[in-house]
């Protein structure tokens, strides 16, 4: 099979209105089949990945292979409000599967980039155009303490009920307090990320998570994080994880006992604002 293949990048914001291209059976598996990849950690270029949560289908983001080559201009007629936008376009996949399979042999940084939340797939024949996009911040956000205690109600909300992460049955598990020590610890971690630019939890120094907490005098029998990066608002975040079998797993443990939960932005990060979520259980 010979596959043609390029990517195409820009920055900006913009607010326009306009029609968008209905999704198709091939065109949502291969959405599927993406969601199903960031699903776990791949190894890509000389890094793994992390685990991700899946991207939201957007019609708007479906623009014709056979239209305009501007991206910037199809993203202005399609009314999407973006910061950044990455376009993949293949010609010679015949479905979904080889689509897939020329993405991940070609592209697995762009469709593992922490910073995408929104994707839009069109195809004509053989030729693709698969876009992933990350949009303006929606609206204001509090302070992080204010967020952080909206993520909590959020999480507890969630824990309420059984639930499947991955296939995986969890049982409606009690309560999570908040803790200012594990809410500093999470600050402190999500600053990082926002401004030196990295996604992991792994820190710049080396340390993970059980480290930074360590360091900051909680004593913990379990202690788990969840990360994120721009969705821009509790809810977001937390439907995020839910829809990923790793960060549902940690989020619906009945062996955690404590929250400490934070957001930071930096306009000159990739990806903008950047969450985290750490639980912990005492000694």
């Amino acid at each position: 099979m010979r596959v043609l293949s390029s990517v195409a990048a820009f920055t900006l914001g913009l607010i326009v209105s306009s029609q968008a291209l209905a999704v198709t059976g091939e065109e949502a598996q291969l959405i599927a089949s993406i969601n199903a990849y960031r699903s776990q950690a791949q190894p890509c270029g000389e890094q793994a990945s992390l685990e991700l949560p899946p991207l939201n289908s957007d019609t708007r983001l479906a623009l014709s292979p056979e239209g305009t080559r501007d991206l910037q201009q199809a993203m202005t007629r399609a009314g999407y409000p973006m910061v950044n936008v990455q376009a993949i376009s293949l010609s010679g996949p015949r479905d979904a599967r080889a689509a897939m399979h020329a993405i991940e042999e070609s592209f697995c940084q762009v469709v593992l980039d922490p910073q995408f939340v929104d994707i839009g797939v069109s195809q004509e024949g053989r030729d693709w155009r698969i876009v992933l996009a990350r949009p303006l911040l929606s609206g204001r956000l509090g302070d992080w303490q204010a967020e952080g205690q909206k993520m909590l109600q959020e999480i507890n909300a969630a824990r309420q009920q059984p639930r499947q992460c991955g296939g995986q049955p969890y049982a409606a598990a009690p309560a999570l307090g908040w803790n200012t020590m594990l809410a500093g610890v999470a600050a402190s971690h999500t600053r990082a990320m926002a401004n030196q630019n990295f996604f992991d939890h792994i820190d710049k120094e080396g340390r993970t998570p059980g480290d930074r907490a360590e360091l900051a005098g909680y004593l913990y029998q379990q202690i788990g994080e969840n990360i994120a990066a721009g969705r821009d608002t509790p809810h977001k975040v937390v439907q995020g994880w839910l829809d990923s079998p790793g960060h549902c797993a940690i989020l619906m443990s009945a062996d955690f006992r404590e929250l400490g939960a934070a957001y930071a932005v930096d306009p000159k990060s990739d990806a903008g604002i950047y969450w985290t979520a750490l639980f912990g259980s005492p000694q």
